[in-house]
């Protein structure tokens, strides 16, 4: 009992203590303010002003959408909290429900809303584009889809200059495993344990995460590898991500070593010399996991995999679906923070901003293959509407410096955050680049075993009845996903944290009663 209460009365402490953010207009109701207060001895965080009013919620009644939801839709459950949040309308960074409560969105739609929700730069070109074309498809030239095309392959480098348009992530990593193996002529692809690269029945052999596994057969000719996790896995340090915080692993390696890489290189070896042919097709990577909970790899260590899956045949393929578009601040592509060129780059959510659009991007020479053994067609890819947007969202990152604030930004949350780290033991890891951040939860720092996911779920619950919406990853659940708007700024990241630190403070509350 002593063990528990000393680091809560610390906290308590700390939280009574920390500096506020200045008193504006409840943003949400009296009885969802009431029931949090009840929990915790401290001072509730105060929401940072909005200067939007929604309008007044006039659609279906929250009983009447559950019974839709019921009776016609998916029966798979993946709606957030014990009540889902029945959402009216968004602005920037916020969200507003059917009630009129506002929440600060730092999920982002799954890691999707780039420059902010109905920016209205982006709203007022995809309005003059509906009223002019809303689309052709690609047996019929339009201006959208070049002008796009063009802006686009000037944010990459030589020879990435090859844009063939989808709707989805699954869809562009469907389409690059495809090119992969006309390319090479060769069938195994190779994965991390860990990763998500779409649900459709050619990407479900490249996702590795359990709840997405079916007993059917899909995906065949793929292969998943050892994770190079440096928290959870079996090696790790305190210098091997790329981020300016590191795990609280002890290490001895020199400067311009890691072992941990080492190690998981050696465990990448023995995929390529026991579990797949002498030639292989690729190797698919995202720069940093998004739903097995922003897992980073040791610096230098995708640099090594490629080059050891070149020497097999293979073409090396960055899923930037959740880390493109200046998201991670320090570069435009994740990519291009391990030093690496891949042959083919897949793209999604945030070229969008939420609009259903995603592209492949490859050599000519890759494209070319493909080209000679299919007639590539996709009906929607290259809409009209999905080019314009995507040029306007390429203007706002650029004109209002979205990725300049990524890095600022992002580096300010991650530094906050790992503050928590130190005041709770349940807090076991705080990782990421930019404004793409992973909290994981466990039971303990030594053990580094997931905290359960009852609990996960209601410190979930308390930040979203307190206004603070975030994600979730992980293979056991445990990880709270953060990934806001490019357009966030410091006060509501203070905001952000307060409202942690309070959920935390009352988990602690509740194991002590």
């Amino acid at each position: 009992m002593t063990l528990v209460w000393r680091p809560l009365l610390r906290t308590l402490c700390l939280v009574t203590s920390s500096p506020r953010i200045p008193e504006m207009r409840p943003s949400l109701s009296r009885a969802s303010w009431t029931s949090v207060t009840k929990l915790g001895l401290h001072t509730k965080p105060r929401m940072p002003p909005c200067d939007f009013t929604p309008e007044r919620y006039q659609s279906l009644a929250y009983n009447r959408v559950l019974e839709i939801h019921k009776q016609h839709l998916s029966p798979v459950v993946t709606a957030y909290f014990q009540k889902p949040l029945l959402l009216h309308q968004g602005h920037m960074e916020w969200l507003f429900d059917a009630e009129g409560n506002r929440y600060l969105d730092f999920f982002s739609g799954i890691v999707t809303v780039s420059v902010g929700h109905c920016h209205p730069k982006v709203n007022t070109i995809a309005q003059k584009q509906l009223g002019r074309l809303w689309h052709t498809s690609t047996v019929f030239f339009n201006p959208s889809i070049h002008e796009y095309a063009e802006k686009l392959s000037a944010l990459l480098p030589e020879p990435l200059k090859v844009i063939f348009l989808t709707n989805s992530g699954s869809e562009a990593n469907d389409l690059a495993m495809l090119m992969a193996r006309a390319h090479t002529n060769n069938i195994d692809i190779i994965s991390f344990r860990g990763a998500y690269h779409g649900c459709s029945p050619y990407t479900l052999g490249l996702t590795n995460v359990g709840p997405y596994k079916m007993q059917l057969p899909s995906g065949m000719g793929c292969q998943s590898t050892m994770c190079p996790d440096v928290f959870r896995g079996p090696w790790g340090g305190s210098h091997c991500r790329d981020s300016p915080v590191q795990t609280i692993r002890k290490c001895s390696c020199a400067p311009d070593c890691c072992q941990a890489k080492d190690q998981y290189i050696e465990q990448f070896k023995d995929t390529l010399n026991t579990s797949v042919a002498k030639s292989v097709a690729g190797f698919f990577a995202e720069p940093i996991q998004g739903v097995n909970g922003v897992v980073q790899y040791p610096k230098g260590f995708l640099k090594e995999a490629f080059e050891l899956v070149r020497e097999r045949g293979g073409v090396c393929i960055a899923d930037e679906v959740q880390t493109g578009f200046g998201r991670l601040g320090s570069h435009f592509w994740g990519f291009q923070t391990h030093d690496v060129l891949p042959d083919i780059v897949t793209m999604a959510k945030g070229i969008g901003n939420g609009f259903p659009m995603a592209a492949v991007v490859t050599s000519p020479e890759i494209a070319k293959s493909l080209a000679k053994c299919l007639l590539h067609f996709n009906t929607f890819g290259g809409n009209p509407v999905a080019c314009a947007i995507g040029s306007a969202v390429l203007a706002v990152i650029k004109e209002e410096n979205l990725q300049e604030n990524s890095q600022e930004v992002g580096t300010y949350m991650l530094l906050k955050f790992a503050k928590l780290r130190d005041e709770f033991e349940i807090v076991g890891d705080i990782r990421g680049k930019g404004l793409m951040i992973g909290i994981e939860m466990v039971q303990d720092k030594m053990s580094r075993q997931p905290l359960s996911r009852e609990e996960v779920n209601q410190i979930h619950e308390d930040c979203k009845n307190m206004g603070l919406l975030i994600g979730r990853g992980g293979i056991f659940s445990q990880t709270f996903r953060i990934a806001p708007s490019m357009c966030i700024t410091k006060p509501e990241v203070d905001f952000a944290v307060d409202v942690l630190r309070s959920a935390l403070t009352q988990h602690l509350e509740r194991r002590v009663k």
